[in-house]
């Protein structure tokens, strides 16, 4: 497994957070939503492309299809 994605995902969420609470402080609520949304959509590609070469590897190890 490789250790950078953990630490990319570790970086985007604080990132995130970050952003998030200034918006918020600045009564940007909607903004912050809106934030919060695209880092977890942003997040969750990258556990998406993980999980795709997961199944890909299991399939070549048991030679399926």
């Amino acid at each position: 497994m490789q250790v950078d994605i953990i630490f990319k995902i570790a970086a985007i969420g604080i990132l995130i957070t970050v952003v998030t609470q200034v918006l918020k402080k600045s009564d940007r609520d909607d903004i912050a939503t809106l934030v919060s949304l695209a880092g977890l959509i942003i997040v969750l590609s990258l556990v998406i492309n993980m999980i795709s070469e997961l199944f890909e590897s299991i399939k070549n190890i048991f030679n399926l299809f």
